[in-house]
């Protein structure tokens, strides 16, 4: 087994991955992102223990047990730039002997759910209601640069999208993957399904003008608009993409779910985003006691 250099995979003074600043014994395989360092807390004040807090730089782990499951929650900041960075480190901790530096014969698989925000894309996904993603649709170019396979649904779906969204010339070339079928199943009542789109930014990716001109100013109407079998764009954000697509080339379960806080058709925003927030996280720790 080929040895994975100093270089490649940096592990600090303590023996942890150097971004998460985790050691593999410190992970746990169910594990909650969150966008917000400071969200971290507002998930680990529901832990009935706590063994251990873990930061570097805007990445802060909290690891602890919820009855008979336990669990860590990551922050991972803003964009798929950053999901790339956590979930590679979080697949070398469970999937790479730090001591040999070798990838290990036997893989773990982790159960990893995004809690997070974003905009709704349909007038009859209200605020403050919850989105399940079924699949992530990526227009951020992150997975363009691993090596990847679609199967025949992904396929069909990349081809439906870009002819009705007419992206044109100069973007990234989309990419789609589908939500870990053994999570999604518990998260069906009182949750909205379908096709969430991830943008590289939050102004001109997402259609909002403040002072700048966009190059696709009928975006958001064209994602509204789309429609491919059962198939619907239902939200857009910055990460959900990026944790499906690496999460599949690595092999776990993934997750994302949306507390939408925004619509961008009946232009609304929550008036209490963080209660909204709030509910999503115990929803779904109850859940994932659930999980088998």
């Amino acid at each position: 087994m080929n040895r994975i250099a100093e270089s490649e995979l940096i592990i600090n003074s303590r023996g942890a991955v150097y971004h998460l600043n985790v050691r593999p014994e410190e992970l746990a395989q169910h594990i909650i992102t969150v966008g917000d360092p400071d969200r971290v807390a507002e998930v680990s004040k529901y832990f009935d223990k706590v063994e251990g807090k873990y930061q570097h730089r805007e990445f802060v782990t909290h690891t602890g047990w919820v009855g008979n499951k336990r669990i860590s929650v990551v922050s991972t900041g803003i964009g798929t730039d950053n999901i790339d960075i956590v979930f590679n480190e979080l697949d070398a901790l469970v999937n790479i002997d730090f001591e040999t530096r070798t990838i290990k014969p036997q893989l773990s698989h982790l159960n990893i759910i995004r809690v997070g925000t974003s905009g709704s894309l349909q007038k009859d996904i209200p605020v403050d209601s919850f989105v399940a993603s079924t699949h992530g649709l990526g227009i951020d170019n992150l997975l363009n640069f691993y090596q990847q396979q679609n199967n025949p649904e992904e396929n069909q779906l990349l081809g439906a999208f870009a002819t009705q969204i007419q992206i044109g010339g100069g973007f990234a070339a989309p990419y789609i993957a589908a939500a870990g079928t053994s999570l999604l199943k518990y998260f069906v009542e009182g949750f909205h399904h379908g096709i969430t789109v991830t943008c590289p930014g939050f102004y001109g990716p997402q259609g909002r003008v403040l002072r700048l001109g966009l190059v696709n100013a009928e975006l958001i109407d064209r994602l509204t608009g789309f429609s491919y079998g059962n198939h619907r764009i239902t939200n857009f954000e910055m990460e959900t993409s990026g944790i499906y697509g690496l999460g599949k080339l690595l092999g776990h379960q993934c997750l994302s779910l949306s507390a939408i806080v925004a619509n961008r058709i009946s232009q609304e925003f929550s008036k209490d985003s963080a209660a909204t927030m709030e509910k999503l996280i115990r929803q779904t720790l109850e859940i994932i006691g659930q999980i088998k």
